[in-house]
């Protein structure tokens, strides 16, 4: 295995053209500037301090270009993580307080641990436990909730911090008589300047925008003394490089909320990424490496005192438009950070922390999937339901909850589906040698005398009675005058021992009563199990067919009596 399988920079920096130079300069510059305003949002989002944001982006952002399989994603700070952030250390340490800090800083790290440990052992497939519908049901509450909880911020009232929307809304409604509308109107002005921008161009940073206006309306009209709250002093410097300390007993308090951030952060990000690489094919995505790479930034982070980071989808939007070729565009706007941390933080004293929230706010209510939601009441209701499922728990129960549920109503459904696979009655075509489902093909005839059956799944112990209830009920249906039964066996793709063994009873007992039971279409691998199993001795190695067509077809003839037009399936056919 090379290096640069795993040290990807060491693919892309050893064929670096000079062509690519001025798109990634291009692009690091723009999402830098970008960083800014939203890293200090997001941090006061995830209850942090504002300047834990901007320390979120200098060393992770830098480790994750060196490391990650994607040439465009844009890690950092994003809502959902800064929410599920707060919600899981809040619970456990009063937000704002030094032990909250410590906590956060520590998520970072177990964070990276689980993200590093998933992809070293190659568990990405782990994520596929999040079903789109759960994914878009869970991502639009949360959306909800993260754009609610700065009411207080854009009305410039103290609610009392909660992850349930109905709270933080009864909460304004009862406290609205005290709105500062100067907060609210800078807020608003914030809001439209970022959407503006970005129906302009998404090129232009609208965030950065707004904050300079921001700074410009406190300190040109004098909106503090107004009661118009702002960021306040903002520590210059980097961070010093310290390994964070904690306990076991937090570790074991802060599990769940890891668990959850290294899943949902992750899904994000290789969402992200996957969309972007289908417009560049000098690359690919490997899950397992981005796994590495996500959870070698996190780590990174803990030394840097930040929060957990992954992929976000509008910073990686315009990194890819802005011009970004590879990694370095991420490192540039590293750097641009770290200069910004070195000389100007004192630029940020009079951001308003109403500017803040709209960025948060119009990141976030854009999450809001009301497409999906009405495409699949179309199309598909049981994961209609599942979305809406997901959504309501999300808002009632909270974050973690809400995202709980989804997966287990996501495994469950599942097993629900492969539990009652679909089972059709086939029959031929006129004028054709094409059988098909005579429920579906209202010209398809039944051959006289033969039941042909084809079953569309897996067959293991959870299906075994609807299978076995299904075929029996069929089979008395066409008794008497059955000689005949066929299993067409092309959809079955694994066979286990309890399916085996029952298979073996009714095949016992259909013989018993004069009926043969035949196969055909069976896959390698089940065919193998039919072998050591002992079912090609019962069955018969003359009863077993390459098609439907074959297996009708074929007379009804002993093993020494075989017609020349019949095709058996030999054991060493793969």
């Amino acid at each position: 295995m090379q290096l640069s399988n795993y040290v990807p920079v060491l693919n892309w920096g050893k064929n670096y053209k000079k062509s690519w130079l001025k798109g990634d300069i291009s692009a690091g510059l723009t999402v830098g500037v970008m960083l800014i305003p939203q890293g200090m949002a997001y941090a006061m989002l995830a209850g942090l301090p504002p300047i834990h944001g901007l320390y979120a982006v200098t060393l992770p952002l830098m480790i994750y270009a060196i490391l990650g399989t994607s040439r465009q994603l844009a890690v950092g700070p994003v809502a959902m993580v800064s929410l599920l952030t707060a919600s899981g250390v809040g619970a456990i340490a009063e937000i704002g307080t030094e032990a909250f800090l410590g906590l956060a800083i520590v998520l970072s790290l177990m964070v990276g641990v689980i993200q590093f440990a998933l992809g070293l052992f190659r568990l990405g497939f782990l994520v596929n436990l999040l079903s789109h519908p759960v994914v878009s049901g869970f991502t639009s509450a949360a959306a909800l909730i993260i754009g609610l909880s700065q009411l207080k911020h854009l009305l410039g009232i103290d609610l009392a911090r909660s992850h349930h929307v109905h709270e933080i809304v009864l909460s304004a409604v009862e406290r609205f008589g005290e709105v500062n509308w100067y907060t609210l109107a800078i807020g608003l002005l914030g809001i439209g300047l970022i959407i503006g921008a970005k129906k302009i161009s998404k090129a232009i940073p609208g965030p950065l925008l707004a904050v300079t206006f921001g700074i410009l309306a406190v300190v040109m009209i004098g909106l503090e003394s107004q009661g118009v709250k702002i960021v306040g002093t903002v520590p210059d410097g980097l961070p010093s490089l310290v390994l964070p300390t904690f306990t076991w007993e937090q570790v074991q308090a802060l599990i769940p909320t890891a668990l959850t951030i290294s899943l949902v952060g992750f899904m994000e990000s290789i969402a992200v990424a996957k969309a972007v690489q289908k417009r560049h094919r000098d690359y690919e995505v490997v899950p397992n490496q981005e796994l590495i790479a996500l959870g070698a930034a996190n780590l990174a982070g803990a030394l840097v005192q930040a929060y957990p980071v992954t992929g976000g989808f509008s910073r990686t939007a315009v990194n890819d438009q802005a011009g970004a070729k590879t990694g370095l565009a991420s490192i540039i706007s590293a750097l641009l950070i770290v200069l910004t941390l070195l000389f100007l933080t004192p630029l940020f004293y009079s951001l308003p922390k109403a500017i803040l929230a709209s960025v948060i706010m119009v990141a976030v209510f854009g999450l809001i999937d009301i497409k999906e939601a009405r495409h699949l009441w179309k199309v598909d209701r049981s994961d209609f339901w599942m979305l809406a499922v997901t959504f309501i728990a999300t808002l009632s129960l909270g974050i973690e909850q809400g995202i709980g549920v989804g997966v287990a109503l996501s495994i469950a459904v599942h097993i629900y589906r492969s539990m009652q696979p679909h089972v059709a009655v086939l029959g031929k075509i006129p004028g054709t040698d094409q059988f098909r489902n005579v429920d579906r093909f209202t010209d398809a005839l039944e051959t006289s005398g033969t039941l042909t059956v084809r079953f569309d799944g897996q067959l293991y112990f959870a299906n075994l009675s609807y299978f076995q209830r299904q075929l029996n009920e069929l089979v008395e249906a066409r008794i008497p005058g059955l000689e005949r039964i066929i299993i067409n066996a092309e959809g079955i793709s694994y066979i286990d021992s309890s399916a085996m063994h029952e298979l073996h009873n009714f095949i016992t007992n259909q013989q018993a009563k004069g009926i043969d039971v035949l196969f055909s279409g069976l896959i390698g691998p089940v065919r193998d199990a039919f072998r050591k199993n002992g079912l090609f001795t019962l069955v018969g190695q003359h009863n077993f067919y390459l098609n439907v067509k074959d297996a009708v077809e074929a007379p009804q003839t002993d093993a020494d009596g075989r017609s020349a037009n019949e095709l058996a399936l030999q054991t060493n056919l793969a």
